[in-house]
């Protein structure tokens, strides 16, 4: 019989192994080796940036990384005299947004300002100026701040992580009662825990709903239209909300009577179909849809938070209930079966994090640099330390301890659980942060002669941007933020020089204008390469004012 059972087992770990080797392969084949398109990049415009044109063109012409769709009103082109320079709506064409301009308007410089609708659902906003015929002061955009609203941030994170708390508290209930729970035990407490989990699932999905009207559209956490709406429920991350609540109110029909007695084994399988299905809704709605390998990235996904939702929603079911009211026979035959189980589950997520690691860093400057990567680090540092004490659980349960004493056992799974808790969080912030293959190709790809860097004082940080950081022209933008929570900070007068003591050049005025209470605009002409020193002052109140210098590399 033990040559019978190990043989089993050999045969499974094997199947998997190879199963994982071709799903690797797989992925890195059908993954090309450009830039993944999740967080749309503006890679070029017409007129280019900061470009003077002998005469007003009849439209404006935005090419981003990938396709995007409307935010209303959030398209601007704003004339030297600050009035609007648009006329009519922009059309969208996959990639291309084309803005019909008035091209007999006045000479001087020209401010376009946009925020669109990435395909992985989430906003990109920005801004620049051309000139015609001549630069002139830029103009203010007196329209509706298109800025992204923190509190708005925080929200959609919160809302991001109640819907996977949810469906740990939905699925490891299910799960046990399905096929480890003991006939003779109550299962009102499994049974509450699984309805409130699916409870927090339909909450937080509606409320994911609210909030992308206001986070594509820059607002405030009320600050939502009709017209929004219906933006939202158009797209693809609207269809796969509206899906989900779907399959949740299908899936409660099925629960009722899984949670009361044993069920049959047909509607377990009608019920693991329907929660499969909502687990890609998931991905359907964020980074891996717009992937370069959208299909691979979108079933990794879905395997990634089944997995854990297996692994995390078991953990809690023993230690709520099978730990504390299980006897020593029924725990016997129920941690081997767990074990396994547990094994399976954390094999696929770590499968499926390496293969979604590959297809969105790729490389180890985007892992390392970028803050997508970091967070990633961090995660995978705290699993880590997770599969070192499932580990030592698993010890316990192959030496047939566990049942035994079954405090040990707890007290690892206690353990366990609080630090996925914390990695359920992290997973949360990544999914609202910009993949880092994104992040270099933004930083390094079509900017390639910008520079930029964040200097502190004891009032502010400072970013400073200079594009493209060559002789001749350079358009300079500063964006001031608290020094402690790292909030746009309102600036009240904004000062700059540029000097090149090497070559004798004394500081040259940098005239600047705001754009935005923490954002200034200024075009500057360097004669010479060298290292150019910058001295930036900003006064943020009556009496408080700090000044930064950098050095800047002109080419």
């Amino acid at each position: 019989m033990a040559g019978m059972t190990v043989a089993p087992r050999r045969w499974l770990a094997r199947l998997a192994a190879t199963a994982g080797l071709l799903v690797t392969v797989v992925a890195l084949l059908i993954a090309p080796a450009t830039p993944a398109s999740a967080h749309a990049v503006l890679q070029s415009s017409s007129p280019a940036a900061s470009s003077v044109v002998p005469s007003g063109p009849a439209e404006v012409v935005l090419t981003f990384s990938e396709s995007v769709r409307k935010v209303p009103g959030k398209i601007r082109v704003i004339a030297p005299d600050g009035s609007r320079a648009d006329r009519g709506e922009p059309s969208f064409d996959d990639a291309a947004v084309t803005i019909p301009v008035d091209p007999a308007g006045e000479r001087g410089t020209y401010l376009v300002s946009f925020r669109v609708i990435s395909a992985d659902s989430h906003p990109v906003s920005g801004a620049f100026t051309y000139s015609v015929g001549a630069p002139s002061t830029p103009p203010v955009d007196s329209g509706d701040d298109s800025r992204a609203n923190p509190v708005v941030g925080n929200a959609v994170k919160v809302a991001r992580f109640l819907g996977y708390a949810g469906l740990v508290l939905l699925v490891g209930p299910a799960l046990v009662l399905a096929a480890l729970w003991p006939r003779r035990l109550p299962r009102r407490g499994p049974a509450r825990l699984a309805w409130t989990g699916l409870g927090v699932v339909a909450v937080a999905t509606l409320a994911d709903l609210w909030l992308q009207v206001p986070y594509t559209a820059g607002g405030g956490i009320f600050e939502v239209t009709g017209e929004g709406f219906g933006s939202v429920f158009g797209s693809a991350f609207g269809a796969a909300h509206l899906v989900r609540l779907g399959l949740l109110a299908a899936a409660a029909f099925l629960l009722r009577p899984l949670l009361t007695r044993p069920s049959g084994r047909t509607d377990a399988i009608i019920l693991a179909v329907l929660g499969g299905a909502a687990l890609l809704t998931w991905p359907l709605a964020g980074h891996p849809a717009a992937s370069p390998a959208p299909a691979v990235s979108v079933v990794v996904d879905a395997v990634h938070l089944g997995s854990m939702a297996v692994w995390l929603g078991g953990l809690l079911m023993l230690a709520g209930f099978l730990l504390r009211q299980a006897d020593e026979r029924e725990l016997g035959a129920i941690l081997p079966i767990w074990s396994r189980w547990a094994a399976l589950a954390v094999s696929a997520l770590l499968l499926a994090g390496t293969v979604q690691a590959l297809i969105e860093v790729a490389t180890f400057d985007a892992l390392v640099n970028t803050t997508y990567g970091r967070l990633l680090l961090a995660k995978i540092g705290l699993f880590a330390l997770v599969i070192a004490v499932a580990a030592y659980s698993r010890q316990l349960v192959r030496r047939r301890t566990a049942a035994q004493r079954p405090v040990p056992v707890r007290r690892a799974v206690l353990v366990e659980l609080v630090v996925t808790v914390v990695v359920l969080g992290l997973s949360a912030t990544l999914v609202q942060t910009t993949p880092a293959r994104t992040a270099v190709a933004e930083s390094s790809g079509t900017q390639a002669g910008l520079f930029s860097t964040t200097l502190s004082s004891p009032l502010f940080s400072l970013q400073v941007e200079l594009d493209p950081a060559e002789r001749g022209n350079n358009s300079m933008h500063l964006y001031a933020y608290g020094k402690d929570d790292n909030q746009p900070l309102p600036v009240v007068e904004w000062r700059a020089t540029a000097a090149l003591p090497s070559a004798g050049i004394e500081p040259i005025e940098v005239p600047l204008l705001p754009l935005t209470d923490n954002h200034a605009y200024g075009d500057v002409s360097l004669p010479a390469a060298g290292d150019w020193q910058l001295k930036i002052t900003a006064r943020t109140s009556d009496i408080d004012q700090a000044t930064v210098t950098a050095t800047v590399p002109i080419r």
